[in-house]
């Protein structure tokens, strides 16, 4: 957006707010006029003129609105208020709706004071919302759209190293294929102490990286910190699968279900790779029956493709099975 165009919906918003008698309506103008240039001053002065002017009307007319110029404008309000947490964890939301605009270039997300005061517990929480609708991130220019994201990032977990926050935050930049800074986090993160969500993050990233076999050793890490967790067998049983290792693949979904023995994605694991393994009828039909239970479409896909490239099956019930898949 020009400089004239972002004066332009400054002095709207103005109109709005202070001739119109509508300020709820003036500052999700400004909020909007922040997404067309978001690292420009001008909007964020008014907002923060208008907070200070009719700060109760704002509240009482903001509060519940979930539209995308409510909650970027509530984000920065909150920032005015010094609630750091809340104030990102807000933008993480915007930012996971439309990644399409560097809503980190917001003067306030640099600002020395959000930056030293913000939690590693919160800004993890708002890297896992910007991930939340699936949209694709790897690409250079959700690279520079994200660039402030990534430093928040190194600066918060280097100030406050909690394993935890720093294995959520390193889902971002590994979805936007920064593959080394999602590992200096978990590196970061091993210098305080062993826990399986860094095995599991360290895992996830090798995996992205397409390298199987650290992929499972660190997976193998994960379930030595947490033997008992039963997502963790399926995890390690999904790469074994994807190395070709059916047998070990198998064997792991039933590891699972000795702790889990009710989870569906277990069982419909087990049974696609005891297909792949004995081209088992009866297997074949019980994923069929789990398949259309699984929420993750891409998985069920992918387990359907396995259990119906096992050797010697009936033409007509893997037509039958992927049916489903299709």
């Amino acid at each position: 957006m020009s400089n004239q165009s972002v004066t332009a919906g400054v002095t709207l918003a103005g109109v709005m707010a202070h001739c119109g008698g509508n300020p709820v309506g003036a500052a999700k103008l400004l909020a909007g006029t922040t997404a067309s240039a978001p690292a420009a001053p001008e909007p964020y002065a008014a907002l923060a003129v208008l907070w200070r002017d009719r700060r109760p009307e704002l509240k009482a007319g903001l509060e519940g609105d979930g539209s995308l110029s409510a909650v970027a404008a509530q984000a920065y309000f909150l920032f005015l208020e010094g609630d750091m947490d809340n104030a990102v964890m807000s933008l993480g939301s915007v930012a996971g709706a439309r990644p399409d605009v560097a809503w980190g270039a917001a003067p306030w997300f640099g600002d020395e004071q959000f930056l030293g005061t913000v939690s590693a517990q919160a800004l993890a929480e708002a890297c896992l919302r910007t991930l939340d609708y699936a949209h694709d991130l790897d690409s250079d220019e959700m690279r520079e759209r994200f660039a402030p994201w990534f430093g928040a990032i190194d600066r918060v977990s280097r100030r406050s190293p909690v394993p935890e926050s720093l294995a959520a935050m390193a889902r971002l930049p590994r979805a936007c294929g920064r593959y080394e800074q999602s590992f200096a986090l978990c590196d970061r993160a091993d210098a305080v102490e062993r826990v399986m969500w860094i095995a599991v993050a360290r895992a996830s990233t090798w995996r992205a990286v397409g390298d199987l076999d650290r992929a499972a050793a660190a997976f193998e890490d994960a379930l030595a910190l947490d033997p008992h967790n039963w997502s963790l067998y399926l995890d390690l049983g999904d790469v074994r699968a994807e190395q070709g290792d059916f047998a070990a693949a198998a064997a792991l979904a039933e590891q699972g279900l000795q702790h889990e023995p009710q989870e569906v994605s277990l069982r419909a694991a087990a049974a696609a790779y005891r297909t792949r393994l004995s081209s088992s009828p009866e297997d074949l039909r019980a994923l069929a029956a789990l398949a259309p239970q699984l929420p993750d479409t891409a998985y069920r896909e992918a387990l359907i493709d396995y259990a119906c490239a096992g050797p010697g099956l009936s033409p007509g019930l893997v037509a039958e099975v992927r049916r489903i898949r299709n």
